[in-house]
């Protein structure tokens, strides 16, 4: 009970006044560095409001000069007021800012380890498996990211504290923790976590993000591979699990907003989290007709579902996996010319017309 009425105001809140039919028209893109927030901050005023979007996920991970734990600052990171100067733009356009920190995967990438690991090895899942000088894929070690312990007793003392500053300084009403391709769980050789159910450890650590922000009316977003099983659905171990974590879907708080991402094809994944009662956001990245195909089956959900089910089907959110000062010179380099038909700028706008299309027919419907 306690968990449908925190789902039921933060709907209210955030969702209460929307009459368009999906809830949800966002974007997810790392956050700017900080001699970019002025165009970050003309982009949203200009471009992202006016259009229509009504959430904006920033990945900040460390590039935000932390009070509470300054030695996990990146080099020349955003200060408060910088964030301040976003907080007041998606005030001004009425747009659901959250930022992301990538909790438990995710800890390196290619020759780096990030702040997190390398200010805390202690926290390694695998320190036995080193950051190589040159990172290749596929490696003998199966390594992609890093993750951390989530087990080790210390570890959330730390990253808490960076959840809560990061949600305060953002006044934020949803905080986005990644948790996307999660190889490294439950290792052999960890002392806390061998032998252990992958499912239940990420589930657990799901569920333990999301009540230490329920208990300040918080809300988890995470993205959705590790829920889905690769073997029976043939999707493979990078949009879904490979590595026995896909049980976690039945355990995890139903609060938890999922963010459905694939970018080949417009699989029907959302009906899956949907059915078990978790809201869901579709992802696209490069391909336009991927995005357009997500749009028509997240309206054709909506349309088709039971009253149970229809507002589980949140809506959608452009994926960008570039800077935020690469995706903004594009975008407007692309804007009065030909359109490459794969980029991700040309699948932002597709995206962005489709819900219009969409929209347009069910007020016409309706």
């Amino acid at each position: 009970m306690r968990k449908l009425l925190f789902i039921f105001l933060y709907t209210s809140i955030y969702f209460g006044h929307a009459q368009d039919i999906f809830e949800v028209k966002g974007l997810c893109i790392a956050a700017p560095n900080a001699d970019g927030v002025t165009e970050f901050v003309k982009f949203v005023d200009e471009e992202l409001g006016p259009i229509g979007i009504n959430t904006l996920v920033l990945r900040v991970d460390f590039n935000y000069a932390y009070e509470s734990r300054p030695e996990l600052r990146g080099n020349n990171p955003l200060s408060k007021e910088q964030i301040k100067e976003l907080v007041a733009v998606a005030k001004k356009h009425h747009i659901n800012l959250i930022p992301q920190v990538n909790l438990f995967g995710h800890q390196s990438w290619a020759e780096k380890t990030n702040k997190l690991l390398e200010v805390y090895p202690e926290f390694d899942e695998t320190p036995h498996i080193k950051i190589p000088e040159k990172y290749e894929w596929p490696n003998a070690d199966g390594l992609y990211c890093k993750s951390y312990c989530p087990l080790h007793p210390e570890v959330h003392n730390v990253v808490f504290d960076l959840v809560d500053e990061i949600i305060s300084v953002f006044e934020a009403k949803a905080f986005h923790a990644g948790m996307d391709e999660v190889f490294y769980i439950a290792d052999e050789k960890c002392p806390r976590c061998q032998g252990k159910d992958p499912a239940a450890i990420f589930a657990d650590e799901v569920n333990k993000i999301s009540r230490h922000l329920e208990i300040n009316n918080k809300r988890l977003w995470i993205w959705g591979d590790r829920l889905i099983d690769a073997s029976t659905s043939g999707i493979g171990m990078w949009e879904a699990s490979m590595n026995n974590t896909a049980r976690a879907i039945d355990l995890i708080d139903k609060s938890v907003v999922i963010c459905d991402w694939h970018y080949e094809k417009a699989l029907p994944t959302p009906a899956l989290f949907a059915l078990k009662g978790l809201d869901v956001v579709a992802c696209p990245w490069k391909k336009p007709d991927v995005a357009k195909e997500q749009v028509n089956m997240m309206y054709k959900f909506k349309e088709n579902a039971t009253p149970e089910m229809k507002e589980h089907f949140l809506g959608m959110m452009h994926t960008v996996w570039s800077s935020a000062s690469e995706f903004i010179k594009s975008y407007h380099t692309q804007k009065n010319k030909e359109i490459n038909p794969v980029t991700q700028e040309a699948c932002f706008r597709a995206m962005m017309a489709a819900i219009k299309d969409v929209e347009r027919i069910s007020k016409n419907v309706n």
